[in-house]
């Protein structure tokens, strides 16, 4: 008895590190694959809780009531979330996705921290607390949790990690990655179609996404990446009264200032296109990294 325990222990163990050492390797199409299966289930799964509890739901949006919030929203992307981490668990990645600081940083990288925080910043001060029905506004900042966990792990983290793991240098990993980040949310079309507002959001999301590849590699933690993106969604959410829709009414000053970080989060992630250099364990982009910017 006790051989054959060892026997198959031997076995599971070699069926996990086959598996392990197969997403080890990396490659550009098992990023997309990754993406492809996470999306696929989270759409799957915001079916399902459409079907048992579409009934509860309120006319006006996700963000008409808090009922609204927590199942349009928070279930599916929560849902969304442990998948994406219990993934990243058993395919052995999780370790490298939360390294510390894998490729060297240039100053003018600290731009994108900038960019990112300052509309934030505005929202959380300018936004209209008082006009969303009880529990709206808690529930969408929670919900914005889940979505920097899920969506920053899938690209940030699996997407980054396999492509680095293949060999590619950081241009191609910031570039793939964040094409595979837009191409996430031209699932907001489904149901209506693709609008201007969300035909404009696959750009955006694109350079938006490379903006999160140099807050992530910049801070060498994918950690405030997350928090970057989890501040980001909710209060733009909150700020333009829905998701991937222009705002409703009019905005007082902050809202409006806030709003030009879309234009200069595109402009700035277009020239970081051309600035972005490196690769993994590359002792040539060390001696950059000391180098005058």
């Amino acid at each position: 008895m006790t051989g054959e325990h060892d026997e198959s222990g031997a076995g599971t163990a070699e069926r996990t590190s086959a598996w392990q050492a197969f997403w080890a390797r990396g490659g550009w199409w098992k990023a997309v694959l990754v993406a492809a299966v996470y999306m696929a289930l989270y759409l799957a799964v915001g079916r399902l809780i459409g079907l048992l509890w579409g009934d509860a739901l309120t006319d006006g949006g996700p963000l008409s009531s808090a009922i609204n919030v927590f199942l349009e929203l928070i279930l599916p992307i929560g849902i969304g979330a442990v998948i994406i981490v219990v993934f990243l668990a058993v395919s052995g990645l999780l370790p490298r996705v939360f390294a510390s600081r894998v490729v060297p940083a240039r100053g003018w990288m600290w731009i994108a921290v900038a960019v990112v925080a300052y509309p934030i910043v505005l929202r959380l001060i300018g936004i209209d607390y008082g006009s969303f029905a009880p529990g709206v506004v808690p529930l969408t900042l929670l919900a914005g949790v889940f979505i920097g966990v899920a969506e920053e792990l899938v690209t940030r983290g699996a997407a980054v990690t396999l492509l680095r793991n293949a060999g590619y240098g950081e241009l191609v990993v910031a570039v793939l990655s964040s094409t595979i980040f837009a191409l996430m949310h031209t699932a907001n079309a489904i149901g209506t179609g693709f609008t201007p507002t969300v035909l404009i959001t696959i750009p955006y999301t694109f350079l938006f996404g490379v903006c999160m590849y140099l807050v992530m590699r910049v801070t060498g933690s994918i950690v405030w990446a997350i928090v970057a993106h989890a501040l980001t969604d909710p209060t733009l959410f909150l700020s333009t009264g829905g998701i991937d829709t222009a705002a409703a009414g009019p905005q007082n000053g902050l809202q409006v200032i806030a709003g030009t970080g879309n234009y200069v989060v595109m402009l700035f992630g277009i020239v970081a296109l051309f600035l972005i250099r490196g690769r993994v364990g590359d002792r040539l982009g060390r001696r950059a990294e000391r180098l005058p910017d």
